[in-house]
């Protein structure tokens, strides 16, 4: 396993990481979950993604009894939460990012997770009905009772980020460490046109979800073989109609032969050109099978293959590089 530093932090993150999105606590049994993580561990990964709203809280029940059952070394892996979009129970102050609900969100976490603190929490999405300088100051409150370690976003814009950085420059706060965008090879605006200055400037981390665009770069939709997928989840229908536009599978199609010609599983291709971008902290796979974990854990075996010309002949396929504004 190769380890990267979360931005300018000290903080080492393995470059592969497990997030329980769709899975823990409604995909798949605990058991398939309590293996899942046990491989990803043995294999060196060190970072494990949840929030509030996944399975309303349930991912965090799960992923808080298998850390407990294994006994791991509390120094030897960071977890994660996030808040904004609440548990079961929505209503006033039980969503959002007010300081009621960022402060009570943090102390339910902890408990589901059975945890002590959170190495990483993370404001789920940008709430426009509170200031921002009321959720930086409550994530400084968190850090100094040692409950967080670092705090971040997810799913922020450029200017909502900068302004979150402002304002703790302002009181002498500690501001956001990273930013949890989706990125991938379909969808690419947020990292390399729109962060590039919060790069440059503030050492932002990056831990990217969907890097296989919700399954449709696993290779199942080439292959045939996307039969009781994630896509097909009851709630999920607006991902599916998003993921499988025609123009997007006609270029997946495509990249499935340039992967084949490789000899290369066309998601391990895949997690390895997010790996590319050096702008990238950690990628958070996705999994309900063990076999597929296991697979897509040896794609640090594939970043020799992505050559200039590899890259080179991935952008002609894809065509989805974003245009960057001439000075």
């Amino acid at each position: 396993m190769e380890y990267r530093r979360l931005g300018k932090s000290g903080l080492q993150l393995s470059s592969l990481s497990l997030g329980s999105w769709l899975t823990f606590g409604q995909q798949i049994s605990d058991k398939i979950a309590d293996e899942l993580m046990g491989i990803a561990y043995d294999a060196g990964v060190n970072f494990f993604d949840n929030a509030e709203g996944y399975a309303e809280g349930k991912s965090e029940i799960v992923m808080g009894k298998i850390l407990k059952a294994h006994h791991w070394e509390r120094e030897s892996y960071v977890v994660s939460s996030k808040v904004f979009f609440g548990t079961e129970n929505k209503g006033p102050n039980r969503v959002g990012l007010s300081r009621k609900h960022i402060i009570e969100a943090c102390n339910a976490a902890l408990k589901r997770l059975q945890v002590d603190y959170l190495d990483l929490y993370f404001c789920h999405r940008p709430d426009k009905n509170t200031p921002i300088e009321e959720t930086v100051w409550a994530m400084n409150t968190l850090l100094q009772q040692g409950k967080i370690l670092y705090w971040g976003t997810s799913e922020w814009s450029a200017s909502e980020i900068m302004e979150a950085i402002r304002v703790a420059r302002q009181y002498n706060l500690i501001g956001p460490t990273m930013e949890q965008p989706q990125y991938n090879l379909i969808e690419r605006n947020k990292l390399e046109n729109e962060y590039l200055l919060l790069f440059k400037e503030y050492g932002l981390g990056t831990t990217i979800w969907s890097p296989l665009a919700s399954g449709l770069l696993s290779g199942k939709y080439t292959s045939g073989e996307a039969k009781n997928t994630r896509l097909d989840m009851k709630g999920l229908e607006w991902l599916k109609e998003s993921a499988l536009a025609e123009e997007k599978l006609a270029k997946v199609k495509k990249l499935q032969v340039l992967a084949d010609d490789l000899n290369v599983p066309l998601a391990k291709l895949s997690l390895a050109w997010c790996l590319k971008n050096p702008n990238v902290s950690t990628v958070i796979l996705g999994a309900s099978k063990v076999e597929q974990l296991k697979e897509n854990l040896t794609t640090l075996d594939v970043l020799p293959l992505l050559t200039d010309e590899v890259m080179e002949n991935i952008e002609k396929v894809m065509q989805t590089k974003p245009v960057l504004p001439q000075f």
